[in-house]
């Protein structure tokens, strides 16, 4: 598959880079993008959720009222979960959420979520370009360019751009990752997928093995 290269004023520039099949045209496994998916949602969480149970509220150091004679239900203590302010049954507690997925799985999650952009032409590939210093400006320029200012947009460089990671960051909706760094969720999440002319390399070598 071969893709057409834009300039950053959204014009063709006569250019065409290949996508390796490998890589941009494999059947794609839905249950591999699910588990990438679903470890990496569950990997973000902090599992420092945590409510006190009976033994760890304060009080209930006696029995509430006499047992019989009251008219009332008999109780044992103020701290049972039934009573207001008593301990929570069966609450949350601090836990470890990370899931981890074989090599392979996770390989074949992302080729998998970048064949579907590519078979549905989501991925669009510009010319490197780079940013002397931060310029939101700019950036909002270059995806008006190339009409896709509306959209999702994960931006994938072939080198590490300080300058451009700062233009992009107060941009709702917009994210900017260094091309081997991506995961299955950032590609699904993306309603386009633009990539650096360099970043295109770097994803047919480091996925295409």
């Amino acid at each position: 598959m071969e893709l057409q290269v834009y300039n950053i004023n959204g014009s063709p520039t006569g250019e065409k880079v290949e996508l390796k099949p490998e890589v941009f045209e494999v059947e794609p496994n839905d249950h591999a993008i699910y588990l990438a998916v679903k470890a990496y949602l569950a990997n973000q969480r902090q599992g420092t959720h945590s409510v006190k149970n009976r033994s760890a509220v304060a009080g209930g150091g006696k029995k509430p009222f006499r047992q019989k004679g009251t008219g009332r239900a008999r109780q044992g203590t103020i701290r049972a979960p039934h009573m207001v302010g008593g301990g929570r049954a069966f609450g949350p507690h601090p836990r470890d959420y990370r899931m981890d997925l074989p090599k392979k799985v996770r390989l074949l999650a992302r080729k998998s979520a970048l064949s579907y952009k590519a078979r549905e032409g989501k991925i669009v590939v510009v010319e490197d370009f780079e940013f002397d210093a931060p310029k939101t400006r700019r950036v909002v320029d270059i995806l008006t360019n190339l009409e896709i200012q509306d959209k999702k947009v994960l931006i994938l460089t072939g080198k590490n751009d300080l300058n451009l990671y700062k233009s992009v960051r107060n941009i709702p909706y917009k994210n900017v990752l260094n091309a081997p760094q991506f995961s299955t969720y950032d590609v699904l999440n993306a309603d386009v997928v633009l990539m650096h002319k360099g970043a295109v390399g770097i994803i047919n070598e480091v996925l295409g093995k």
